[in-house]
């Protein structure tokens, strides 16, 4: 069998975004680009000043992370809003190594900061290869724990925390509810998982197709798990807080809304967990965006695949918010 495969075909509209990336050349990653990789790309006055023109307010606050060390949470709510809201607790993508908590902040507009009553909390995780496993799951957890346990500071009701990451941040929303359950931690309200980065093995389908092409390729994602597990990535002493797919029991969890494209890497790792958390009961919402590359929402948030990728996001959330999740899982 051959190592690359034939892939799903990108979808037309975006891939003029990829034939103009691909021309600049190949990206290779190296340990030497990530002090720029992991910089804020605007000022933290200018994000401010885009909040406060939608209504929205920034603080951070500095919490204890993993063993004490210091992390911080930006707090984002509505100007003026009053009362316990509900908090989605979100953490940030870039493969383990990059990408910052203020980044992309503007991703969640238009499905999440169009309700008045909620509360964004962005954690500030430590990044490998400097702070491998378990750092950075166990920052996101301690930042949890810190969330839930001072909700009349933040505005929030502790039983109505929603876990919200992209790729990188998927797996670590998904490992940080499976530290939550086995550590009886706090209870969830939902989480999301949007292409989320789940398994070390580099052994599906979707790794081999995926290989040199589209957005966070085969090499990059290896990249990203050697720098989170060095030499342990793909062998046997791998916890599933670090690498979710590993999970063979996924009861317990919330419910929750997951996707991916269908020319991406993480997709057979995606559909593989939806399938663990029906197989346990747990109310789920899977959808696989055919066409799409990684993150294709971020790079290209007009594109029609990524409006209705965006809507039915939205969808979900506003019905967990209104306490109807969806009684049976869908796959759509």
């Amino acid at each position: 069998m051959p190592d690359v495969l034939p892939r799903p075909p990108f979808d037309p509209e975006l891939g003029v975004f990829l034939t103009a990336m691909h021309e600049r050349g190949p990206l290779t990653l190296t340990t030497d680009m990530l002090p720029r990789m992991r910089a804020l790309d605007l000022t933290e006055q200018a994000l401010d000043d885009r909040l406060k023109a939608h209504g929205w307010q920034r603080r951070t606050l500095t919490v204890p992370g993993y063993q004490g060390a210091p992390i911080n949470l930006a707090v984002i709510s509505r100007i003026g809003r009053t009362g316990p809201a509900t908090c989605f607790y979100t953490m940030h993508g870039g493969g383990m190594m990059f990408g910052h908590y203020l980044g992309n902040l503007d991703s969640y507009d238009d499905w999440l900061l169009v309700h008045d009553d909620v509360v964004l909390v962005s954690v500030d995780y430590r990044l490998a290869p400097e702070h491998p496993d378990p750092y950075p799951v166990e920052d996101c957890y301690a930042g949890l724990l810190w969330t839930a346990t001072h909700g009349d500071e933040l505005g929030i009701d502790p039983a109505r925390i929603v876990l919200v990451g992209q790729s990188a941040g998927g797996g670590l929303a998904a490992g940080t509810a499976l530290l939550a359950r086995d550590r009886q931690g706090p209870p969830l309200f939902g989480q999301i998982l949007i292409s989320p980065m789940l398994d070390d093995s580099d052994s599906t389908v979707s790794t081999r197709q995926i290989d040199g092409v589209g957005i966070a390729d085969r090499a990059m994602t290896r990249f990203g798990w050697t720098a989170y597990l060095g030499g342990r990535r793909g062998g046997d002493d791998v916890s599933i807080y670090a690498a979710p797919a590993r999970a063979t029991d996924l009861t317990g969890m919330p419910p929750t809304y997951i996707d991916c494209a269908s020319a991406e890497v993480f997709r057979d790792e995606t559909v593989a967990y939806a399938s663990g958390l029906w197989h346990a009961g747990i109310d789920t919402e899977l959808h696989v965006w055919p066409g799409g590359f990684h993150g294709f929402t971020s790079m290209m948030p007009q594109a029609a695949l990524s409006r209705a990728a965006t809507a039915a996001l939205a969808t979900w959330t506003a019905r967990l918010l209104a306490g109807r999740p969806a009684a049976d899982a869908r796959v759509g």
